[in-house]
């Protein structure tokens, strides 16, 4: 019994000893606070790998889509090669960032191939936090099945004004096929361009159908010299007597279609003020021809009235001989703030100041763009307001030419003229040959502004792939989210 007694005296005091020792304790925290410090700093080494590859993946993703984006504005056909190039710039933009655990980010075509769209995940792992059972963080949200994409943009969003200038040719060469497919490729570059909200921005679309001459309809009094001499009135319409190359006496009636302007400022986009513009006496009512009147369609000044455009484009009719040259100054002229008296309202152009001004997007605040189509050769050109005897189209019979050469020249000669002016004024020049042959594209890439904005088209889905490639050349391209 005494036995028990001691050995129980002897362990409760070593319980006390024990209870009493302190030493203990600071080693378990110091234990423990190191621990929780170490991962506090590992956590903050894992949180801040993330932020980097995390901000370095976002912008890898944005330059791609953007690089994208610039691919598709620069050829619409060539999907594939807009997606390579998304992907090539966004291995280059991630190729320095922290290893991933995991990254399926991929591109593609927007649905209405008006951009770049980007989807995927990305992660990268935790060694730190992975003791927390947080095994990897995510670089993307990972509530989005997509993310940032590049949008193109035209008119409103896209920060800056367009005013487009269509010189489309519809003369008899253009009948049938051709002439479905040319309203097929203007109305989509109308409703691309066109933008809905008007509102800060605008985009305006003026049509200048031409065939023989461009019909001005009721502006015709207005910006036409006065009739000339060798002129019966009878009522309700003037006529003009000239001599034809037969050496014979013919009588045309004026139409309202307009012709060349003659004098100094046969090149200029003066004011119709200053100088007018030529007549145009229609041999369609003459003795001897019925196939060549004044086209029905006319010029349509600037608006963004997308129906009124589309509906004008959808009636054109195919007939008449090339005066490609008239369209061309009609084109510059809808452009021109010097015809502000003549175009008025909505369809005044603006000033050539504004081509230079940049808007708060950093970039010009206006462009003029002037697209010129035709399917061949021009080979009409006037002296008095009737076709000359050295206009290069074969189906005029001589009885309905003048006798004398065209005043300015061959209709191909003025129209490089016109070309070369309308660049001097800031209007950047598209042209796109239709079938035209080699000696027409030929003219055609000396009058646009630069190579890449020269098209050739031998078939109607090459027509509507040019004229969509050059509304999207006049677009603007920004990050959407």
């Amino acid at each position: 019994m005494k036995l028990w007694l001691g050995r129980h005296r002897r362990l409760r005091a070593s319980l006390c000893r024990f209870r009493a020792d302190e030493r203990g304790n600071v080693a378990v925290v110091l234990g423990l606070t190191l621990i929780i410090l170490m991962l506090s700093i590992g956590a903050a080494i894992d949180v801040g790998r993330w932020l980097h590859a995390r901000r370095q993946t976002v912008a890898a993703v944005d330059a791609a889509v953007l690089a994208g984006g610039r691919a598709l504005q620069v050829n619409s056909k060539d999907t594939d090669g807009a997606i390579a190039a998304a992907e090539k710039y966004y291995k280059q933009n991630v190729a320095t960032r922290f290893p991933v655990e995991s990254d399926t980010v991929s591109f593609g075509v927007s649905e209405d191939k008006m951009g770049i769209t980007a989807s995927g995940t990305a992660y990268i792992d935790t060694p730190f936090l992975h003791f927390a059972s947080v095994d990897r963080l995510p670089l993307l949200a990972t509530s989005q099945t997509k993310f940032s994409g590049s949008k193109i943009s035209v008119g409103g969003s896209g920060g800056q004004n367009i005013e487009i200038s269509l010189i489309l040719d519809i003369t008899g060469s253009m009948m049938g096929s051709k002439i479905n497919d040319l309203k097929a490729a203007a109305k989509d570059l109308v409703n691309i361009v066109v933008w809905q909200d008007q509102s800060e921005y605008y985009s305006k679309v003026a049509l200048v159908p031409y065939s023989l001459g461009v019909n001005v309809g009721n502006l015709a009094n207005t910006v036409r010299g006065s009739v000339g001499s060798g002129t019966d009135t009878k009522p309700g319409k003037q006529n003009y007597k000239f001599t034809n190359s037969q050496n014979r006496q013919k009588t045309f009636p004026i139409s309202t279609c307009a012709t060349e302007r003659t004098g100094s400022q046969a090149y200029t986009d003066a004011s119709p003020a200053t100088a007018k513009v030529g007549l145009n006496y229609d041999a369609s009512n003459g003795n001897a021809s019925q196939r060549f009147p004044c086209p029905s369609a006319q010029l349509i000044p600037l608006t963004s009235d997308k129906d009124k455009l589309t509906n004008a484009i959808g009636s054109y009719q195919a007939n008449g001989p090339t005066a490609g040259h008239i369209g061309l100054a009609w084109g510059w002229y809808t452009l021109s703030p010097n015809w502000s008296s003549v175009f008025t309202g909505d369809s005044t152009p603006a000033s050539y100041a504004k081509l230079t001004e940049l808007g708060r997007k950093g970039q010009p605040l206006l462009k003029k763009i002037a697209v010129l189509m035709t399917d061949g050769e021009f080979n009409t050109a006037y002296c008095n307001g009737v076709i000359s005897k050295d206009s290069g189209i074969y189906n005029i019979p001589a009885a309905d030419r003048i006798n004398c050469n065209a005043t300015n020249g061959s209709s191909d000669s003025q129209a490089l003229k016109l070309c070369d002016k309308m660049k001097k004024a800031g209007i950047e020049v598209y042209t796109v040959g239709f079938q035209a042959g080699y000696a027409a594209n030929q003219m055609l890439n000396q009058c646009a502004t630069e190579p890449g904005k020269a098209y050739v088209a031998e078939n109607g889905e090459q027509l509507r792939d040019a004229f969509r490639d050059i509304a999207l050349k006049l677009s603007s391209l920004y990050l959407s989210r």
